[in-house]
């Protein structure tokens, strides 16, 4: 009987969990805004004639003249029931959008409806240069070419398989052992990816800040690339930062500059199979060094490795993750636990 008791009291929990997702997001408001970019000067250029649409009427085109660029998109979605202390602004990694935040590709809730869920007003973003932020000439404006990914590039270097165990066929990509990565949603994860440059990191982080000036104080959630500009731009706006959580950051802020970190809480997060990698250990490494000397600053940093949290099998793609609701339950309770959720 009390076997059965228990699978009752799973299946009641189950059922609870699956009605509390299922219930509607109620918001007060949502909406979207451009923020950050400059205008530019191109001349010299020549005059063309474009034929916008197929069969009609071909248009004089003068390259020549003002550019609004390096612009950032952002949308936001304030809940009803605010229990977040301040705004959660999500940050997304390289060659990547806001779409990293949202359903995930194998059709699962997301961490911006997770977040929302719990009462946080979340602000998700298109850095400069992708999605709806739009691009620039190049390389008149953006220097070099971007770079483009193959479909199997993801595949190996964000931990999901390892080197050489991707394959167009589905039924034969081989992922790591206990991966807990969609392998079913993999090729709609490929369609999110887009172009990114190597030479536009001073108009991100401008851009960056820009967005913090308009709406914080604030949180900040970010991911791998934005690294370097979560750290870095709450270097530059220390007051307006109550909290940095950095899930998998492939960079640091100046390490000259920690102690404008000091009164600011960290979370670094990072996931599986990173010691078989051969770029993920160093990668950590730079990101260890850089807690230590937020420590001795006389700041708070946290680091969770989940494998040695019990939480196993996350590659670089978290948020994407089967068990991606574990890992968001994690930073909730670190936020709570820093008292950054309204009672």
């Amino acid at each position: 009987m009390s076997r059965i008791r228990g699978v009752i009291v799973l299946l009641t929990l189950a059922i609870a969990t699956a009605a509390l997702a299922a219930e509607p997001i109620a918001l007060r408001d949502m909406g979207s805004f451009h923020v950050g970019g400059r205008l530019v000067e191109i001349s010299g250029k020549p005059v063309k004639e474009v034929v916008f649409t197929q069969g009609g009427v071909p248009a004089k085109i003068d390259p020549n003249g003002t550019y609004q660029v390096e612009q950032m998109y952002v949308q936001y979605f304030l809940p009803a029931n605010e229990r977040g202390a301040y705004p959660l602004l999500m940050w997304h990694g390289g060659g990547l959008t806001g779409a990293t935040y949202e359903t995930t590709p194998d059709g699962r809730e997301g961490w911006l409806n997770y977040f929302l869920r719990k009462g946080w007003s979340v602000y998700n973003s298109d850095a400069v240069e992708r999605g709806r932020a739009g691009w620039a000439q190049y390389p008149d404006i953006f220097k070099g070419e971007p770079v483009f990914l193959t479909t199997a590039n993801p595949f190996e270097r964000f931990r999901i398989g390892a080197a050489g165990s991707y394959d167009p066929d589905p039924a034969k990509r081989k992922l790591l052992p206990g991966s807990q990565f969609p392998s079913e949603g993999y090729d709609n994860f490929t369609k999110q990816n887009v172009p990114r440059w190597t030479t536009n990191d001073d108009a991100t982080l401008a851009a960056y800040i820009a967005e913090i000036d308009r709406v914080c104080p604030c949180v900040i959630l970010f991911h791998s690339q934005a690294g370097a500009f979560g750290f870095k731009a709450a270097q530059a706006r220390p007051d307006k930062v109550k909290a940095l959580i950095a899930v998998e950051p492939a960079g640091v802020g100046d390490p000259a500059r920690v102690d404008a970190l000091k009164g600011i809480p960290s979370l670094l997060i990072y996931g599986d199979f990173i010691e078989q990698d051969s770029r993920w250990p160093k990668i950590r490494g730079t990101g260890l060094a850089f807690v230590d000397g937020i420590r001795a600053a006389g700041g708070t940093a946290d680091v969770v490795d989940l494998p040695k949290a019990g939480i196993k099998g996350n590659s670089h793609m978290m948020m994407m993750d089967k068990n991606n609701a574990e890992v968001a339950a994690l930073i909730q309770t670190w936020l709570e636990g820093k008292g950054l959720t309204k009672p």
